[in-house]
């Protein structure tokens, strides 16, 4: 790192659990977004202002009015745009030492192994099933971390799945056959910080993967209650019969 990066990041270098050999590790390492929606929004953010050196920004969607209530890392300006490509323009402007790449389609089993052969993690800030299970089973056949967050109404979820820990799987907390009916905040709504919240701490945990500070929250789902403003963790039993990392 050179004098400037050094001031940069000089008040993560304090932390003795990362110091410099940790904000290293942050500039090396290669992280997966999927999703840049309320979830994505500040994870993505915190990732760059981090200093994680390089970001692939994955969704298919187009910003829209509706989505700025929630999704700081798009402008009005940009409403139009796709996702991918509007937060590549937001991380270019908050941190000019990241190297982002756009990814403007729907990651699905079939294209997500290559892409994450390519990087150490990946977060989950998805809003639908299909993805959520598609990346959980392809990070598993990496052996590839993964952060995984989900907000809805005032209630925000956080846990995070390691094949290389032998930890449950997100497939072990919700089965694939018990999913609950797709619930979307177009229909239900959801408080914007509730999201921002979550997504936060998914760029928290992310961060402690990679320099290995603290202890992750592998085999335990973290509740965040936004109405009564309480944190709850509760443990993940790895299920044997899981078709997914059994």
């Amino acid at each position: 790192m050179d004098d400037a990066e050094l001031l940069r990041y000089s008040r993560h270098i304090l932390l003795p659990q990362i110091d410099i050999e940790g904000q290293q590790r942050l500039r090396d390492a290669r992280v997966l977004v999927v999703g840049l929606g309320g979830l994505g929004s500040p994870a993505a953010m915190y990732l760059a202002s981090s200093g994680v050196g390089t970001l692939l920004l994955a969704d298919p969607d187009h910003v829209e009015l509706s989505n700025l209530q929630r999704q700081p890392l798009h402008q009005e300006s940009r409403i139009g745009w796709s996702k991918a490509r509007s937060a590549a323009a937001a991380i270019a402007a908050l941190n000019t030492g990241v190297a982002v790449e756009p990814i403007e389609l729907r990651l699905d089993a079939a294209t997500l192994p290559a892409v994450l052969e390519r990087v150490d993690l990946a977060l989950d800030c998805s809003d639908n099933y299909a993805t959520r299970y598609a990346l959980n089973a392809a990070c598993i056949g990496a052996c590839k971390p993964l952060v995984s967050g989900a907000a809805l109404g005032w209630e925000g979820q956080l846990s995070v799945f390691d094949p290389a820990r032998a930890g449950p799987c997100y497939a072990c907390l919700y089965p694939v056959q018990d999913a609950r009916e797709e619930r979307a905040c177009a229909v239900n709504g959801v408080a914007a910080p509730v999201v921002g919240t979550i997504g936060m701490l998914q760029a928290l945990e992310a961060l402690k993967l990679i320099t290995g500070a603290g202890e992750p929250l592998i085999g335990e789902l973290l509740v965040f209650d936004g109405l009564g403003t309480e944190f709850h963790r509760l443990r993940i039993p790895r299920r044997a019969d899981c078709p997914a990392c059994s």
